[in-house]
């Protein structure tokens, strides 16, 4: 672990300072419990790693991914850290992203976290700016190869670049811990039980034999893969009633993802009007059974 205070992004303990506030709520809004909390972690205390950990990276079990609760606390709609709103996500389902990565250790173990469990340095945990928590997530270090499952159940980093926190635990498994920082990349997991029940949440096998329905029709695809990608994104952005319709043409299958159905013009030419806004392309108004 590199100190100088001239390098940020090798410095977890400087860079950490972020996370003064990383319980994810601003001042005006946070419970009594969490503000104290907040303002007990002022202090000019720089991070540091636990002494005497023996683990060697390869040792260290990945968390498994289980079904949770929602945080009471940890999900508002939006939050304010450092001047800077955040719009935490209705869903994490099909959720990825690249950056960077950072670890925090000593400085906040055994503080609570945004989910208000206590921090453990030692659990293969990490926090996250926006993703509904808890949440597992897979991360992979792309600088050196490893790859790790970690719950992320905390706020955090509010500095430029940075993706997410790591635990002292999941940091050294990802190599993370030696080097301050790494280039990663991040992808939500769950449960078998979860993935079952969400496909059949939101997938409609056509036809059927209802009368005509108003959609927005976002894109069509030809593998499975790509439609469930592209609808985490959707959910993530907060659209709701995402459905995929699977239909069969020339002996293969089609995967349409759509919003809807809707009540009126007027709501599917809102609905039209945000996903443009949000750059999707090629989006058009339906009437479909």
């Amino acid at each position: 672990m590199k100190n100088s205070d001239n390098n940020i992004g090798n410095n977890p303990g400087s860079a950490l300072k972020q996370r003064e506030t990383s319980v994810g709520f601003s001042l005006a809004s946070a419970p009594v419990l969490v503000l104290a909390l907040l303002l007990s972690s002022c202090g000019e205390v720089r991070d540091s790693a636990p002494e005497n950990y023996a683990k060697q990276w390869h040792e260290i079990p990945d968390a498994v991914p289980v079904e949770v609760m929602p945080s009471r606390y940890g999900n508002p709609g939006s939050y304010e850290v450092f001047g800077k709103t955040y719009y935490v996500k209705n869903s994490a389902v099909g959720f990825k992203q690249k950056g960077i990565a950072s670890w925090y250790g000593n400085k906040f173990h055994g503080r609570r976290t945004s989910s208000g469990e206590d921090y453990d340095m030692y659990a293969m945990t990490a926090a996250h700016k926006t993703l509904p928590i808890p949440v597992f997530v897979e991360v992979t270090n792309h600088d050196n190869g490893r790859k790790a499952i970690v719950k992320v159940n905390d706020r955090g980093p509010f500095h430029e670049g940075r993706i997410i926190d790591l635990s002292y635990a999941a940091a050294t498994k990802l190599g993370v811990a030696q080097t301050g920082t790494a280039n990663v990349s991040i992808r939500v997991v769950g449960t078998e039980a979860e993935g079952r029940r969400q496909r059949s949440d939101s997938i409609v096998e056509s036809p059927v034999t209802e009368g005509d329905k108003l959609y927005v029709q976002v894109a069509a695809y030809s593998t499975e893969e790509n439609a469930l990608q592209q609808m985490g994104r959707l959910q993530g952005e907060g659209f709701r009633d995402v459905r995929l319709h699977i239909e069969s043409k020339k002996g293969k299958a089609v995967y349409r993802l759509r919003i809807g159905p809707l009540p009126s013009d007027h709501v599917a030419k809102k609905v039209l009007a945000q996903l443009k806004e949000n750059n999707h392309q090629s989006i058009q108004i339906i009437k479909t059974n």
